[in-house]
């Protein structure tokens, strides 16, 4: 692998704009078919996962649920005092295991392709077959878009005068903000509300829809809602940012509802989604569409209006999911490089989570989107504290929902609130995509004890009252 600042005009069977893991999993593919193909991607390798996303929120996440089992657990057995929380060692550590992943992950990986050329800097169509990166043409049969997505942050009077702060700022604060007003009440807001919440900040949630996770079921939303709540957060839903303003060493946000009120904080997280990487790309000279949000339009095998060009991972919009990008990305090499016609899975099947604890995890249609589709459907919700692993760790907030087909008895969607929800949810995932029928998960055994038993006690609930069993019943 060679590295250049200036190239000249070459050819490359694919050509990828963007470094992160849509761009490593094509470029992966490639090499392994033997293509040639050249990576332009600016500054630092990895894209938003490793760097300013999944790996070190996670890891802060883990900090702050580690640190609260210290001073709280359910176990009566477990009294710790005087424990200390160390901002400034969290942030480093953060720092080292995001330095080490990239370097392991992407700057070696990179290095050890073969035939993986990778230009430092930022490309741009000239034509339909060529890009200009640092004055020079690089030339492709086929390419990929995969410049991935950016905070989106709407106008708001008063907002840029007095700043605010990203996931980026909120992942390598300076100092810990006695008090914090996080704006948004989606994963990322909720999972950065909590983690300060646990730092001991005093945090205020402000959400524009009636309640947090609104695509969620409204059984979940709420108790995810509890959960937080009983933690010390204040979660304000329905309610309209109007402007924003200094008062001293104070942000001042002003909301409406039914009247105006003002919250007020030390730092204000503005968590309100992400926007496409696409403005500097020139995309018109190449003939690739971009939708309302200027994401790149795509069919199923991730190919543009353009045939020759393809896109994957956050910059076609939708949920922006790093597996899900990385499959896009060695789905699109394929089809591009060897015409495989394989097409991306159907977004019902595509599984999505939130790291707050109690996790928040999702597979398939909620029931009000398989009735509209369908006219009709039947679920079943159990609260986790029936099932007996729950019990005995002593964690049972939260509950699983199940939606079928009533006819086939089919499991369309699953939604689970509960400790290792992530985890719980892909044998969901599994169900969903292959068609299995809750008769398929009650005739499976289960491990005992286990939080998975929770998905064969949901689908033993359309026959029976599951409060009333024994401990394995079948």
């Amino acid at each position: 692998m060679a590295q250049n600042t200036h190239v000249g005009k070459a050819d490359y069977d694919l050509v990828i704009l963007g470094g992160g893991s849509a761009g490593f999993a094509a470029a992966i593919r490639a090499s392994e078919l033997k293509k040639t193909v050249t990576i332009v991607h600016e500054g630092t390798i990895g894209g938003t996962c490793v760097n300013v996303g999944c790996v070190p929120s996670k890891h802060l996440l883990t900090v702050a649920e580690t640190f609260r089992a210290a001073t709280s657990n359910p176990f009566q057995s477990l009294r710790c005092e005087g424990e200390q929380f160390d901002l400034s060692a969290a942030v480093k550590q953060k720092d080292d295991i995001v330095r080490d992943l990239r370097k392991s992950r992407y700057e070696d990986v990179l290095a050890g392709l073969e035939g993986v050329n990778h230009v430092d800097g930022r490309g741009s169509f000239s034509t339909a077959r060529e890009v200009m990166v640092n004055g020079s043409t690089i030339r492709g049969q086929s390419f990929l878009i995969a410049t991935g997505s950016s905070p989106w942050v709407p106008p708001i009077p008063g907002l840029e005068e007095h700043g605010y702060w990203t996931n980026v700022e909120s992942l390598s604060p300076t100092s810990q903000p006695e008090s914090l007003l996080v704006v948004g009440g989606r994963a990322q807001g909720l999972e950065f509300a909590q983690m300060y919440a646990r730092f001991g900040t005093e945090v205020t949630l402000l959400q524009r829809s009636q309640r947090i996770l609104p695509t969620a079921e409204p059984e979940a939303s709420e108790a995810l809602r509890q959960a937080l709540e009983e933690e010390g957060i204040a979660i304000w839903t329905g309610v309209q940012l109007q402007r924003v303003r200094a008062d001293g060493e104070k942000v001042v946000v002003a909301v409406v509802d039914e009247e105006e009120k003002e919250f007020r904080g030390a730092e204000l997280l503005m968590a309100t989604g992400r926007r496409a990487n696409t403005a500097d790309l020139n995309l018109e000279d190449a003939g690739v569409q971009t939708g309302g949000q200027g994401e790149v339009v795509v069919d199923p095998q991730m190919r543009t209006t353009a045939p020759h060009i393809f896109a994957a991972g956050d910059v076609r919009g939708g949920e922006m999911l790093e597996t899900a990008a990385a499959k896009e990305g060695f789905l699109a090499a394929e089809n591009a490089l060897i015409d495989a016609g394989r097409a991306m899975d159907p977004p019902e099947v595509v599984p999505r989570a939130v790291f707050t604890d109690p996790q928040f995890a999702a597979v398939g249609y909620s029931e009000e989107e398989y009735s509209a589709m369908t006219g009709a459907c039947s679920c079943r919700t159990i609260p986790m504290e029936i099932v007996p692993k729950a019990r005995i760790i002593g964690d049972t907030r939260g509950l699983v929902k199940m939606t079928i087909d009533p006819q086939s008895r089919v499991i369309v969607g699953v939604q689970i609130v509960a400790a290792f929800a992530a985890d719980l949810i892909h044998e969901a995932i599994l169900a969903v995509k292959h068609g299995l029928t809750i008769d398929d998960l009650i005739d499976t055994v289960h491990i005992f004890p286990t939080q998975t038993e929770a998905l064969k006690l949901v689908a033993q609930a359309f026959y029976r009252d599951v409060t009333k069993l024994s401990c394995c019943t079948q």
